[in-house]
């Protein structure tokens, strides 16, 4: 089964973008995703498994472009709550992307990453300083301080 480009019709060629075999537009240059792809691409930037990405949509909106698969009109959501707007199968066939929208995808996961981290850095420093402030010898000093 050939796959048609839902932009501009054109025959999708197979291609390999971040390791990822994907479907590629050989005119505008967009890349269809299948289902499983799009958290494959997450994966290579972010390590902190599915649950902590975050919502992926929340709400999507029709186009009139048809998906590559089933010609079902793709829907049009806003990835992740961040400013990148991807289209969807409501069949669960795959994803759009506009042309270098997976680099942009693994961006916001790297950031998103880097923010997780900082996260859970600051967390262990804050527990580590609660118990030294609850710890025997603290407490001892703090009330050496004040006899």
């Amino acid at each position: 089964m050939s796959l048609k480009c839902p932009k501009c019709g054109v025959e999708l060629v197979g291609a390999t973008r971040h390791r990822l075999p994907v479907h590629s537009c050989p005119s505008c240059k967009g890349l269809w995703l299948e289902h499983p792809e799009l958290e494959e691409l997450e994966d290579e930037a972010f390590d902190f498994g599915e649950h902590a990405k975050g919502t992926l949509v929340v709400s999507a909106t029709p186009t009139p472009h048809p998906c590559p698969e089933c010609g079902t009109p793709l829907q049009q959501f806003r990835y992740r709550f961040y400013e990148l707007t991807m289209e969807l199968c409501p069949q669960q066939h795959g994803y759009w992307l506009e042309r270098d929208e997976d680099d942009r995808v693994l961006e916001l996961m790297r950031k998103e990453e880097g923010q997780l981290q900082r996260k859970l850095v600051a967390e262990d420093q804050w527990a580590r300083l609660l118990r030294h402030m609850h710890s025997r010898s603290f407490l001892s000093r703090l009330r050496d301080l004040f006899r």
